[in-house]
């Protein structure tokens, strides 16, 4: 997933998502891989990709993708919880933003909120 600041990334899902790092490693001069995961879902590692100029980017496309991040246009995944009430209160409470509050659908109970670069995630509970 596309991060506009690495360090900002890293303090949002831990921090505030309460995932856990588990890589964390230095590749070259303002980047480093880092991947995290829910501590309840053993197994899915979320790579929180800088977006710099350099081997993947250069300047143009690069400013193009910033944008594309910062407006929201990617929505990355779907996290499930046992109590979406509860769970959305605590999140709100650390200062993750809510694009849709929790709404009853016909799949289960979805709210939806994005991260500190503009990525969207539906939070949900199953019927």
């Amino acid at each position: 997933m596309y991060v506009l600041n690495q360090d900002e990334a890293y303090d949002f899902y831990v921090n505030k998502l309460g995932f856990k790092v588990i890589i964390d490693m230095p590749m070259g001069p303002n980047v480093r891989w880092l991947t995290v995961s829910p501590k309840e879902q053993e197994g899915i590692e979320i790579n929180l990709f800088p977006l710099v100029e350099g081997q993947m980017f250069d300047a143009e496309t690069l400013k193009t993708m910033r944008e594309l991040v910062q407006k929201g246009t990617f929505g990355a995944a779907v996290f499930e919880c046992n109590d979406i009430y509860a769970t959305y209160e605590e999140l709100k409470s650390k200062g993750v933003i809510f694009k849709k509050s929790p709404t009853k659908e016909f799949y289960g109970i979805e709210a939806l909120f994005q991260d500190n670069s503009g990525n969207w995630f539906s939070l949900g509970q199953k019927k």
